[in-house]
């Protein structure tokens, strides 16, 4: 046993490990401020076309990961218009970068977000909402001191659920992303190359880390909200 764990350093341990935490620390953010902007959106109005507009922002939660992938590198890749333009600002193009693993983790959470944040504004007494707007609260007042407060748990679970899928998210990343060692390799990839190589031990370490993190993340959205 000693000699499994004496090759394993503690560099090559947590490099895949602090940088899905990065990874999915910012792709929580992101999904949190657009999925509950865009919910509360979608609940306050109807339009003509709804229904398909939230379908396909379901859609990567029932496409394969490669599929991911790969209309993530046609949108993003270095042929296309924003490719183009991203090359044109920034110097570089973003396709096997850490920044194309936020946007394949941000992609595949962004449903969950989006679909909890819904769910919670849906819940609200319209009443109260209109109350507040009747006592001279803006929209924006409103939304802020009454609808958010009113939904928070929602919230809060959509979050915590939408960070543990970011952590996780593999396919969309290895094909967007890449696993360059110390740049764009997170845990599950990491997983993979380490089960590929034989190097079991390695592979258990971030397996049973990966495997606390998300269970931690589900325990504290169940108790948040036990209804679910």
């Amino acid at each position: 046993m000693d000699l499994l764990f004496s090759s394993i350093t503690l560099e090559a341990f947590l490099e895949p490990v602090l940088l899905s935490l990065r990874v999915s620390v910012i792709a929580l953010i992101i999904v949190f401020i657009l999925g509950t902007l865009v919910g509360k959106w979608m609940v306050d109005r109807s339009f003509p076309g709804q229904s398909i507009v939230e379908t396909v922002i379901m859609l990567p939660l029932v496409l394969p990961p490669t599929v991911v992938g790969f209309l993530l590198i046609v949108i993003f890749g270095n042929n296309s218009i924003i490719g183009e333009w991203i090359i044109w600002v920034f110097n570089q193009p973003v396709i096997f970068t850490w920044y194309a693993a936020v946007i394949a983790s941000t992609v595949v959470a962004f449903p969950l977000m989006y679909q909890s944040a819904k769910a919670g504004f849906q819940n609200i007494d319209r009443d109260i909402e209109e109350a507040a707007k009747v006592d001279g609260a803006g929209r924006f007042q409103t939304f802020l001191r009454i609808s958010m407060p009113l939904a928070s748990r929602a919230l809060m679970a959509g979050g915590i659920l939408s960070f543990a899928r970011a952590l996780g998210e593999f396919g969309a990343t290895l094909m967007f992303a890449g696993n360059i060692p110390g740049v764009t390799q997170t845990v599950p990839t990491a997983i993979y190359i380490a089960l590929d190589s034989g190097r079991m031990a390695l592979a258990w370490m971030w397996v049973i880390t990966i495997v606390i993190i998300s269970f931690i993340m589900l325990f504290i959205a169940r108790t948040k909200n036990p209804s679910r």
